[in-house]
């Protein structure tokens, strides 16, 4: 079996402590180098999904029956847009645990197969209610989702109204959120309540998880100029002025 290379720092010891329990049914030797791989596979997610995918193959192939691993490899072949292979992962890490957490992604999986509608009827299953606020939360973003797949961004806007959108208290959920709605609304026409909630989804982005004040200067008429491409302007100006001088002095 091909191993990857595992970063110096990382010891496994970097895992949540479930996960860690979960290992302690494997051999110590097999169960450190399985904790490695789920820890790169976690470092490299978000910036190098690719990276991570591999990872998380070298951990499957190393411990399948582990409930953690089957659920890093799904999130993992989510990240790389893998959706049939991550909602296989997640099925099978539902089943040998009875949890229901994954039941929001799962459904999101159903959206990028392309079947809206199956998200649309997850989001109405008795799971729904076993869910804690977070993955509610959750939930209701894949279904406005996928009122919006299925031509209805109308009835997005309205799935998206709930007593979260409408609390002032900040939680981890809460910039995703208002973005969601923000975007919905700018969808149906809405644009000044649009930009209201675009706002309101940068007051609470503490972590830079949406592009926010992107989407507000959009909506303002803000462009901005990049710097480097400034400077670049600034050099090839220079350069014209430099050949119009010399032009003149061999005319001279």
């Amino acid at each position: 079996m091909r191993r990857l290379p595992i970063d110096e720092d990382v010891t496994g010891e970097e895992l949540d402590k479930d996960v860690k329990q979960e290992l302690m049914s494997l051999p110590k030797t097999l169960a450190e180098d399985v904790a490695r791989n789920l820890v790169m596979v976690a470092r490299l997610l978000d910036e190098e999904p690719e990276q991570a995918y591999a990872y998380a193959k070298v951990a499957l192939r190393l411990a399948s029956r582990v409930p953690s691993v089957r659920e890093a490899a799904g999130f993992a072949a989510y990240g790389v847009q893998k959706y049939s292979e991550a909602l296989a992962e997640f099925r099978a890490a539902r089943r040998m645990t009875g949890l229901q957490h994954l039941w929001p992604v799962m459904a999101d999986c159903e959206r990028g197969l392309g079947r809206p509608e199956k998200a649309l009827a997850m989001a109405g299953e008795p799971e729904v209610h076993k869910l804690d606020k977070a993955g509610q939360v959750e939930m209701r973003l894949v279904a406005a989702g996928a009122r919006r797949d299925m031509g209805q961004p109308d009835a997005a806007v309205v799935t998206l109204q709930s007593p979260e959108l409408a609390s002032n208290s900040i939680q981890p959920w809460t910039a995703r959120l208002r973005y969601a709605y923000a975007d919905a609304l700018l969808e149906v026409g809405r644009q000044d309540e649009a930009r209201e909630w675009f706002a309101k989804a940068l007051e609470a982005d503490q972590g830079g998880l949406t592009d926010a004040s992107d989407r507000l200067a959009e909506l303002d008429g803000v462009e901005f100029i990049d710097a480097l491409d400034e400077e670049a302007e600034d050099f090839e100006a220079g350069e014209v002025d430099e050949a119009a001088a010399g032009e003149t002095e061999s005319k001279d």
